[in-house]
């Protein structure tokens, strides 16, 4: 396969009338210019059907092992729930398929460490839906702080804040069970640490609250109470590898969120990145100040950060930048961002998280490892 060759994708959960496909993978694939959305995929034909026609895909299939054995598709991406991430992970990796799985990368780090082991093995390439590292402002945050703009970094902080925790529809009632590995501690929380740690470096160790304040969520369409053991607030301070000190908070609330805010401040000048919400979602902004200012100007990410297409809606639009870098990733291209979240990055974010976890169960600090 050459570099101008389209990558052949087949896209396991493919409804579009729910989930994360219809606003996100569906409408990057079929805009990207890298990849030839030859398949998609869901539990029953009518389904899978609607999206072969929706957005113009090869096949259409409602058995996920069919699908790859097709000998004509190159990759795949699950985009499922989070409880069913490894069995159609696993089996695209064993068809040698190159393998885009969403974030939570799966329930438990064991299963994600089973994922990453296989993927090695089999020698493909792989990406876990972490795009906000794939976001042209956080990428050109990093970039400025790796090019010394606030010299070396002291603290740093990150927030955010989302309302609506009390009620939901019926269907994303599911993630009120902490078991099953979706919730703002591995979610919010797990995106938005992760964006910060591409910037700053990582964790040397955390200290954290993890906290469940909504017990019972209101479910919308039924109108039942349902009780809850997900958490819904997260504090973690800590030290950097590097040696800075960093905190998060991520919360999500009965009422009117605030928002996504981080700042780094270095020995040299101060950087803040804003927006309405967390960096996966959204574009966000960049002020900075150094040299003795204490003026904040807007800073903007060169064009070259903007790999992608311009895609229709939000959420689309840094799935696709991470799709870009996928590509280049199976492609070989050695001139390309290296920093795709393959499998082995997602274990160790489900290791930081362990970390987060057993610092607020045991009440003490823990060394990330």
């Amino acid at each position: 396969m050459t570099t101008q060759q389209p990558i052949r994708i087949g896209l396991i959960g493919a409804n579009i009338h729910q989930g994360w496909s219809p606003r996100a993978h569906l409408p990057a694939l079929a805009a990207h210019s890298q990849f030839e959305l030859a398949a998609v995929c869901t539990t029953r034909r009518e389904s899978a059907d609607e999206a072969m026609e929706a957005f113009d895909a090869g096949s259409a299939w409602d058995d996920y092992n069919r699908m790859l054995a097709d000998s004509d598709i190159d990759a795949a991406t699950v985009s499922l729930r989070v409880p069913i991430h490894y069995e159609p992970t696993m089996a695209s990796l064993q068809a040698g398929k190159h393998t885009f799985t969403e974030w939570p990368l799966g329930r438990t780090t064991s299963e994600a460490i089973e994922m990453a082991d296989l993927a090695r093995r089999q020698g493909v390439r792989t990406a876990v839906g972490l795009q906000a590292r794939a976001n042209p402002a956080i990428i050109h945050l990093r970039n400025l702080v790796a090019d010394g703009y606030v010299g070396r970094v002291m603290t740093c902080h990150v927030r955010l804040m989302r309302e609506g925790v009390l009620s939901r529809v019926s269907g994303r009632t599911w993630q009120r069970d902490n078991d099953l590995g979706a919730n703002t501690l591995t979610i919010a929380c797990g995106h938005t640490i992760d964006a910060l740690c591409s910037v700053v470096g990582e964790f040397a160790d955390v200290a954290a609250v993890v906290s469940t304040q909504a017990t019972t969520w209101h479910e919308t369409d039924t109108g039942r109470d349902l009780p809850v053991t997900s958490p819904d607030n997260v504090l973690v301070s800590g030290n950097l590898a590097s040696g800075g000190v960093a905190s998060v908070q991520i919360g999500s609330t009965a009422w009117a969120g605030s928002g996504y805010r981080m700042e780094i401040y270095g020995e040299e000048g101060t950087l803040v990145a804003a927006s309405v919400d967390s960096p996966q979602l959204q574009q966000v902004s960049i002020r900075g100040a150094r040299g003795g200012s204490n003026d904040l100007q807007e800073l903007t990410p060169e064009s070259e950060l903007h790999p992608a297409p311009e895609i229709p809606g939000g959420a689309a639009y840094n799935v696709g930048q991470l799709y870009s870098q996928f590509a280049a990733s199976i492609q070989g291209d050695e001139s390309a961002d290296p920093s795709v979240p393959d499998f082995d990055h997602a274990v160790r974010l489900h290791r930081l998280i362990d970390a987060i976890r057993q610092s607020s169960d045991e009440g003490r600090r823990v060394a990330v490892v």
